[in-house]
């Protein structure tokens, strides 16, 4: 069974073409500007927005273990009789309760994949695993890839590439495309902004494009975490430093839509307060012709 928290069609953003993408929860890194938190944890959890309850208390008389309680900053749970069965968000009238993380077959995943191949098709697109880290899950994934590559569908796997070379190694013969984010060259700053160090990640990395494996590369650029120049030129020599055909970079500018997403797990986004904040246009186009320097194009978005 897989435990996946959202699967998102039509993505366009993802790889290329229109494609399936199936959002698997865990993740080892705990980026302090995580847009998806609820893939962060590899267990379900539980979210509810406040602003969307219109304190009909169904989810309280309906809780089978009475862990729901009405109060003037409206419904709260006791995590401790909480066994997330699902029922408050079932039968929620306004939406307000949401369970992150459905088990599902791999049969069942495949048939859900299987009705968008005609739009896969004509737009040269397929399936992404994505998540939290899809690498986590080495035994689903692969079982996944190999059944997408028996029906020809363009296979992408977006990860962190914290991971074991050998699992790397095993998802680069059932796949065609690697999305990989790079996030800060400093090991030290890596470990303090993202949880873990990143030599595993930069190995990976070369790894795969001696191979000659297909990746992209996204930089989420943020102020006060890697919009320096000591970071990009770091990252611009490192990545003209590898046997890469592709030779562009994606820049993500930085937004803080996981700030919401926190206040509905119940937890804290940014609890240490890192400065945080978009790059000027300026600090973009200084950075875009950096990259080009070093014979790398850069894309904004995407």
């Amino acid at each position: 069974m897989a435990l996946i928290f959202d699967i998102k069609r039509y993505a366009i953003n993802d790889g290329p073409g229109i494609r399936t993408t199936l959002f698997m929860k865990g993740c080892p890194l705990s980026c302090v500007w995580c847009h998806n938190p609820e893939g962060l944890s590899s267990r379900k959890q539980k979210l509810y927005t406040r602003k969307k309850c219109i304190g009909c208390r169904t989810c309280v008389e309906a809780c089978p273990q009475k862990a729901l309680t009405w109060t003037a900053g409206g419904i709260v749970t006791d995590p401790s009789l909480c066994d997330l069965c699902g029922i408050c968000a079932e039968v929620c009238p306004a939406w307000a309760m949401e369970i992150s993380g459905t088990e599902y077959s791999i049969d069942y995943l495949m048939k859900e994949i299987e009705k968008e191949t005609v739009f896969m098709d004509r737009s040269e697109g397929g399936v992404t695993f994505c998540g939290g880290e899809p690498l986590l899950h080495p035994e689903m994934l692969l079982e996944l890839l190999r059944r997408c590559g028996e029906l020809g569908i363009h296979r992408a796997v977006d990860t962190t590439l914290f991971a074991r070379p050998e699992i790397v190694r095993e998802v680069m013969e059932h796949s065609e495309l690697f999305l990989v984010d790079l996030k800060q060259m400093d090991t030290i700053k890596h470990k303090l902004y993202c949880g873990v160090p990143n030599e595993l990640i930069l190995s990976n990395l070369r790894m795969i494009a001696e191979v000659g494996h297909e990746f992209r590369i996204r930089i989420p650029l943020i102020e006060g975490i890697n919009a320096d120049e000591e970071n990009i030129v770091r990252s611009a020599a490192f990545l003209s430093s590898l046997p890469w055909k592709h030779r562009t970079v994606n820049i993500l500018l930085y937004h803080d839509i996981g700030k919401n997403k926190h206040e509905k797990l119940g937890t804290v986004y940014n609890p240490d307060r890192y400065p945080m904040a978009t790059p000027s246009e300026e600090t973009v186009q200084r950075y875009t012709e950096l990259f080009n320097r070093y014979g790398i194009e850069v894309v904004t978005g995407g």
